[in-house]
């Protein structure tokens, strides 16, 4: 199928040559063609350009009447597999209860567990479907979904192949991540090792056996898993050809980040602490630094120094965390207004951030995250807006009118 979109106001993250990432300066950069038009061919976009040299042909043509063209966001961090809802625990922190103090009183990640233990296949399936319509229809192409609320080997997989069917009956471009270690079940607190010795001894063959995961995930964080531990289940998962991406530095400076650097990470995700050490561990790596500013808004946790990190030369990738404890929302639009807004990033910056760099935090830059010829046609048509910082400053306002994945209108 051949399709012309045309009239469109402005092309946005038009890019001749796709780059891998950007980093510091660069990321301000957002090329753009005003006036334009876009063809698609079997998927791919095939060529792009200014009204004045439109092709003509029988192609499906649609009329972008002014509006704004961009690529689809790309969510490299979510938890969208999960049974049920945890509003109570919202009420919790309302009244003034920390996260960990949540945790140690059985909410938290281990109520998601007890919840999803409880849940079919099926209807875990059933309430993810839900989650995945929504974000396609907020603008999200790509997206990576982690398990981690099992805590059991029968649970994690039982995550997993729900994000197998996702992949299988969705448009969305998915990678799966494996994250056993979330957080500590109660039955191992005084047998920490054991725990481990699960998770890198039954849970990790047989997910690598069934091909269930793309990455490996780690909570290294105060309270939840050491980075000796971490390591540990890294180097268990570099056997099998699974690639890190760590829970990091979210409730202090917890080694998490080196850690993930020291095994090749892909990304390393939070942040709120972040002192020099760790941009100089960064800049010297090829991990992603990741942000989750919906995170710190919900938790009301120190926010992550993004300017800092830019100003440094730094690359950065903007992700939703959607999970039912610590971000219930999986509309990256917000996620790019709480990044201008609280980390004072520039609207070019937050739009890179959640498009290249954050289809390079899941690996699917190579086909993702820009509109470059030959890479896969995942965009959507704005309502017609003024600017392209109005996106982050409308923050409640739906601005996407209409979605393409894979080439095809949805």
């Amino acid at each position: 199928m051949e399709v012309l979109l045309v009239n469109i106001g402005q092309l946005i993250q038009v890019r001749e040559s796709s780059p891998i990432t950007l980093k510091g300066s660069e990321m301000a950069e957002l090329p753009c063609i005003s006036d334009a038009w876009l063809l698609v061919k079997d998927g791919i976009i095939s060529d792009y350009g200014k009204m004045e040299n439109c092709p003509n042909g029988n192609y499906e043509t649609f009329n972008c009447k002014g509006r704004f063209v961009f690529p689809s966001w790309c969510d490299s961090h979510t938890h969208i597999v999960y049974a049920g809802s945890r509003e109570s625990e919202f009420v919790d922190k309302i009244k003034g209860l920390s996260y960990e103090e949540i945790a140690r009183r059985g909410g938290g990640i281990l109520n998601s567990a007890a919840r999803l233990q409880q849940t079919s296949e099926d209807e875990l399936y059933r309430q993810a479907l839900v989650r995945a319509h929504e974000i396609m229809q907020y603008g999200t192409g790509a997206v990576e979904i982690k398990s981690g609320y099992g805590l059991s080997t029968e649970d994690e997989l039982k995550m997993l192949r729900v994000i197998r069917r996702l992949k299988e009956t969705t448009p969305l471009t998915i990678k799966a991540t494996f994250l056993g270690a979330h957080a500590l079940p109660a039955e191992y607190k005084e047998n920490r090792p054991a725990f481990i010795h699960k998770v890198t001894h039954e849970m990790l063959p047989q997910l690598a056996g069934e091909g269930l995961a793309d990455f490996v995930d780690v909570f290294c964080d105060k309270g939840f898993f050491t980075v000796d531990e971490t390591a540990e289940i890294l180097e268990k998962a570099a056997h099998y050809g699974l690639q890190a991406k760590i829970h990091a530095n979210e409730l202090d400076y917890s080694g998490g980040i080196q850690v993930g650097v020291k095994f090749d990470a892909r990304s390393v995700d939070h942040l709120e602490y972040t002192g020099e050490k760790e941009m100089e561990v960064l800049l010297n790596s090829n991990t992603m630094p990741t942000l989750l500013p919906s995170t710190a808004f919900f938790l009301r946790l120190k926010q992550p120094p993004a300017r800092e990190m830019i100003e440094a030369g730094l690359p950065i990738a903007l992700a939703s965390d959607y999970n039912p404890g610590s971000s219930p929302s999986g509309r990256m639009q917000f996620i790019l207004s709480l990044a201008c807004v609280n980390l004072r990033m520039l609207p070019e910056e937050a739009i890179n951030a959640a498009t290249i760099n954050s289809a390079y935090a899941m690996n699917v830059h190579q086909e993702l995250g820009c509109i470059s010829k030959g890479k896969k046609a995942n965009l959507f048509v704005s309502h017609e807006i003024p600017s392209i910082a109005f996106l982050p400053y409308a923050f409640g306002t739906q601005l996407v009118d209409k979605v393409m994945l894979n080439g095809v209108w949805i």
